[in-house]
């Protein structure tokens, strides 16, 4: 067979580059040392880590004398920083809740006595007034003739009984001569008596027109504030107008109606009964402001049937104008007082599968759990009404991180100044925790934190060392 000869068509083959394949192998041994070096090197890392993280574990959980491990332990020989305030003896209110609605002890509708023409109406809405302040005035004119016409009439009638009264004398005296008969001193002395009824009775007339001209200015009746003008002038007024000229309700002193359960009703009138009212607080509707204190004055005289409540009134000073008729209050009723009781702070109290607990810091700085029965609790306090004694401090911040048996130390600087027990050393002293506090003041972010940080990488032994040894020196050291 005969040699093809070369397609005419196709180009020629060109020759491969000598350096091609040599730089193929290197890139291949570079992608495959670059991907040993990832895998079995992080390998390692993640084993050395893992041996120093249990290293230390091991560490923490043997280190120190007394220590305890895991999460419980922090610091140095694994002492926790807690918060703690001792318990102590105070009083709890014991408060009742309720929604209440503000209501004015009195409400007046002023309305005109007599009818006629509104000539002026002297108030604005709104105003606060007087007893006695002249809130508008009706044309009198009509009133002024009617006076004036029975004031005539009684000095007509007076001059008669004058004339009347002379008459009987005469009469009397020409009697006494025997000129003229008994029968007519007699008819003179009636007439007498006749003219005199007739005076009285003009007399009234006119004490009755001069009262009827007095009511032409309309006064307001009690002090308060005014509502909404009802009528303008130049309008015709009648005493039987319902709407009347204005309303006016006191505003200081303010009620104040609310309701109770029925349960909880013997135990406030036992107290009524005695003279002492209790004490009662109005709050806002988000209970963030208080808007005056008062005390309760009554209860009504039966109970809802359907709802098994009762109604109480309080009375309330409000001369700040901060309750405003039928304006919905929350109601806050010391129904009792329970003095010289043990008092915690509320934060102390945990709550779990067994009750109520509290953590006690014993005097060897261990904790303790103690199981608590609780009581009312009012603000931040909550009664404890056994399982604890006065002076034992319990722990208020830092539960998370402890223990029964744990080791704490607590740490803040005025536990002992507000809850009659906690740390020694400065906070055990006013003036050296006064100190204390004006040397942190004076410190920078940074040294705080430095300071912070060597102190709680102390030992217990080291602390109570570096305190001697700061008191000795004065507390001229901060760290």
């Amino acid at each position: 067979m005969s040699e093809l000869s070369p397609d005419p068509l196709r180009p020629p083959r060109r020759p491969r580059p000598r350096w091609l394949m040599p730089a193929i192998v290197v890139a291949l041994l570079a992608l495959a040392g670059a991907a040993a070096w990832y895998f079995w090197g992080r390998g390692e890392a993640a084993d050395s880590s893992k041996t120093a993280a249990t290293k230390e574990g091991k560490g923490g959980k043997g280190g120190g004398k007394g220590s305890k491990g895991g999460r419980f332990g922090g610091g140095a020989g694994g002492v926790q920083p807690v918060q703690a305030v001792a318990a102590k003896p105070g009083d709890i209110n014991i408060l009742q809740t309720a929604l209440g609605t503000a209501t004015a002890l009195k409400t007046v509708t002023v309305k005109p006595r007599v009818d006629g023409q509104l000539k002026e109406v002297l108030f604005t809405e709104g105003q606060l007034v007087k007893e006695g302040d002249v809130l508008a005035q009706i044309d009198p004119v009509p009133l002024q003739v009617a006076l004036a016409q029975a004031e005539g009439t009684l000095a007509r009638d007076a001059a008669q009984l004058n004339n009347a009264r002379l008459d009987l004398e005469r009469y009397r005296t020409l009697l006494t001569q025997d000129s003229i008969a008994a029968q007519q001193v007699d008819s003179q002395a009636a007439t007498v008596r006749q003219l005199e009824g007739t005076v009285k009775v003009g007399q009234a007339q006119v004490d009755n027109a001069k009262l009827q001209l007095s009511y032409t200015r309309i006064t307001a009746p009690i002090s308060g504030r005014l509502g909404l003008k009802q009528v303008d002038a130049g309008n015709q007024v009648r005493g039987s107008d319902v709407n009347g000229i204005a309303v006016i309700t006191q505003v200081d002193p303010m009620g104040v109606v609310f309701t109770i359960p029925q349960d909880n009703l013997p135990r406030v009138l036992a107290r009524l009964r005695t003279g002492d009212k209790p004490a009662v607080e109005a709050w806002d509707r988000e209970q963030k402001n208080l808007l005056s204190r008062g005390t309760l004055i009554s209860t009504d005289n039966q109970i809802d049937v359907t709802t098994g409540t009762v109604k109480l009134k309080a009375q309330f000073s409000n001369a700040e104008n901060k309750l405003f008729p039928n304006q919905f209050v929350n109601v806050r009723m010391v129904v009792d007082t329970r003095k010289g009781v043990i008092v915690v702070p509320t934060a102390a109290v945990q709550r779990g599968a067994q009750g109520s607990v509290v953590y006690v810091v014993k005097d060897d700085s261990t904790v303790s759990l103690r199981p608590v029965v609780t009581g009312p609790a009012e603000g931040t306090l909550t009664m404890i009404e056994s399982g604890l004694q006065a002076g034992e401090r319990v722990i208020t911040d830092g539960v998370d991180r402890i223990r029964e048996g744990a080791k704490v130390e607590v740490t803040e600087p005025g536990a002992a100044l507000r809850g009659g027990g906690g740390r020694t050393g400065d906070a055990a002293d006013p003036a050296k925790a006064s100190e204390y506090r004006r040397r942190l003041e004076g410190m920078t972010p940074e040294q705080r934190e430095e300071a912070k940080k060597k102190r709680e990488s102390m030992t217990p032994e080291q602390r109570e060392e570096f305190r001697k040894r700061r008191e000795a020196g004065g507390g001229k050291s901060a760290q």
